[in-house]
């Protein structure tokens, strides 16, 4: 079954990852695109690109019609999308076209968590209390969670903490599960709130070899997607490791497993009890930390084993050195409850000094949507010890030059420094336990700072082009005029820069603080302020401009010279926290509503989000409809 050509039936960053490791092994790699994505990264990457049409990449069809059209011998579906469909396998193998994955008979049983629960209770794998019926819900005990039978990624789950908030869960979470896979159906289980998130990643070949590669822990998750996995985990010791790796090998050769997978447990910190999840059908978006404490490619290994290769190592050949960590870099709002920002990237530039491996399908002029997952990077770091791989994974997120949409990055950086993550205190619950600040915390010294060289960078490029007396050094006069003054915005604040040049060349603020400029150009400025000197990258566009700085990158709004009167806020007006289409209305004009009550349901990037009233009040006016589609900031209604 050897093979020369391989289409990439997915998008972004993980189409980048495996057309990398298909060029190194020497075969032709084709995209699939849709038109959002036609300047996308993975599409210039590919060998050669195909246009698909409506369906877009949930289009089977349409994806086996383009390998068809190219020629490929083999798909690689990635993951999400129809990489865990078995109706979409069936078919690719009907048309004689290499599957690069487990067989649709397992993808089908394993993609219902209902049948991977009864299987693994067979194979004597433990599991969590669970129930498909409503009705016995009671039976096994709140906190609950809801969680949809034929899929992940947070999608279709909810935490229940009370009984009278499981009807409208149950209701929310089929519709997400509808919408993300097309099966509504979904089970629920006994939640347990202070565990840990642990997953065996296992190999296995078409002649039966089966391996597990250890350990990754994916506890740190917001609205129960994960944010930062590592490996190995560190709580979990070698007798432990040694029982779930046996545990999921046992379960993976009971369904005769093939390719890459992930055996997902839960892990009770207290008692070290551990019990099954799910199994993955896919590669997993955290494979990045296996492969840099095993030294194996894994996406290397599924296309050998699709090709019918025995795997080439036995269970006494895997070992594992050092430590690594990933962070997911999503272009979201971690100061409004992580809600998905949209934008276009004005900088995304890593910093090459800064040791990490950067998995990501963006760059500078990519336009984040609302269509797919809002996923911009997973940065990856590796260390001989897990306290370097944290400070390491710190610095890269840290002296990344990004900017235009507001990302998390920020709080990752929180999270990687703060004591309880140093510590392995890393349990589910380790947001709301630590609650690391979720934007960037910088003094009144340090925002005099970035506003001072802001100032500078633009004094500097206005200067040189300028097309008047531009011989002339910058801020020469014979005569006494008024400070130049310019006016910023960061954080809801103004800040105010004035300042004049002195004949010796220093610029001389209203604060007495002096700069001196050693160096600008286009894209930075080298100046020294109160005695620092650091080169800053700069990043301008008419009324923002990105500052990157020793500790981050900090974005600040050009506010006009002359201000132009605005639309007046709607007292009792409730917005629209991104953009989205409106899937379910819960009030009508007139209605009466309690604080807490779901006014509004709205879905975006493939997630719904329910939008509730703060306070107690009755509906005046109302401004939408189901299926509406609304812009960030835009008026829903008016509660009073």
């Amino acid at each position: 079954m050897i093979f020369n050509s391989l289409l990439i039936a997915n998008r972004g960053e993980i189409a980048c990852r495996i057309i990398k490791t298909a060029k190194e092994m020497g075969i032709r790699s084709i995209a699939v695109y849709v038109d959002a994505d036609r300047d996308a990264l993975f599409v210039n990457q590919a060998d050669e690109s195909i246009r698909l049409e409506d369906g877009g990449y949930l289009d089977g069809n349409q994806i086996i019609m383009a390998a068809k059209m190219s020629g490929a011998q083999a798909i690689h579906p990635g993951y999400g999308f129809l990489s865990e469909n078995a109706s979409f396998a069936r078919k690719v193998k009907k048309e004689k076209i290499i599957w690069v994955g487990p067989s649709p008979n397992v993808i089908s049983v394993m993609g219902d968590k209902l049948k991977a629960k009864e299987l693994a209770i067979q194979a004597d794998v433990p599991t969590l209390p669970m129930t498909s019926k409503p009705n016995e819900a009671k039976q096994i005990g709140y906190p609950l969670l809801i969680k949809a039978a034929a899929g992940g990624g947070g999608k279709g789950m909810r935490i229940v903490n009370k009984e009278r908030d499981l009807k409208e869960s149950i209701q929310s979470a089929q519709r997400e599960a509808k919408t993300g896979f097309n099966d509504e159906r979904i089970f629920i289980e006994r939640y347990v709130e202070k565990s840990r998130h642990v997953e065996i990643q296992i190999l296995g070949d078409s002649l039966g070899n089966i391996i597990h590669l250890g350990e990754r822990e994916c506890s740190i998750q917001r609205r129960h997607q994960k944010i930062i996995e590592e490996s190995p985990s560190p709580r979990i010791s070698e007798e432990v490791r040694d029982k779930m790796g046996k545990a999921a090998v046992k379960l993976a050769k009971k369904i005769k497993y093939e390719s890459a997978g992930t055996v997902e447990f839960l892990f009770d910190d207290q008692t070290e009890e551990f019990w099954f999840l799910e199994v993955n059908t896919r590669l997993q978006v955290e494979h990045p930390v296996t492969e840099e404490v095993t030294g194996i490619d894994l996406v290397n290994e599924q296309l050998k084993i699709a090709r019918g290769e025995p795997l080439e190592y036995s269970q006494e050949d895997v070992e594992w050195h050092g430590s690594s960590i990933e962070a997911r870099l999503y272009a979201e709002d971690p100061d409004n409850d992580f809600l998905p920002e949209i934008g276009t990237l004005i900088a995304f530039e890593k910093n090459v000094s800064a040791e990490a491996r950067w998995d990501t399908g963006v760059k500078t002029g990519t336009v984040v949507g609302t269509d797919f997952d809002p996923m911009l990077a997973k940065v990856i770091s590796y260390a001989p010890n897990r306290t370097d791989a944290a400070s390491k994974l710190a610095k890269a997120l840290q002296s990344a030059h990004i900017g235009g949409v507001k990302t998390n990055r920020d709080f990752l950086i929180n999270c990687l420094q703060s004591k309880e993550f140093i510590d392995g205190d890393t349990t589910s619950d380790f947001i709301e336990k630590v609650n690391p600040s979720r934007k960037l915390e910088i003094n009144e010294s340090q925002i005099e700072h970035v506003t001072a060289i802001a100032a500078m960078w633009i004094q500097e490029q206005n200067r040189n082009n300028s097309n008047v007396a531009n011989f002339m050094p910058s801020g020469w006069t014979n005569g006494r005029l008024p400070n130049q003054k310019i006016a910023y915005e960061f954080d809801n604040k103004e800040f105010i820069v004035e300042y004049k040049k002195d004949r010796d060349g220093k610029f001389i603020f209203a604060s007495s603080k002096d700069a001196f400029i050693y160096a600008c150009d286009k894209v930075g400025i080298d100046m020294i302020f109160e005695g620092k000197r650091n080169y800053s990258r700069v990043t301008a566009t008419e009324d923002k401009i990105l500052v990157h700085m020793p500790f981050g990158d900090v974005m600040l709004g050009l506010k006009p010279r002359f201000k132009i009167p605005g639309i007046e806020t709607t007292i009792g007006g409730l917005t629209a926290p991104m953009p989205g289409k409106v899937i379910d209305l819960k009030v009508k004009k007139g209605k009466n509503v309690k604080a807490g009550d779901t006014l509004v349901i709205l879905e975006a990037m493939k997630m719904e989000h329910s939008i509730k009233a703060s306070e107690d009040g009755k509906v005046t006016e109302l401004y939408i409809s189901i299926n509406d589609q609304v812009e960030n900031g835009a008026l829903l209604m008016v509660v009073k």
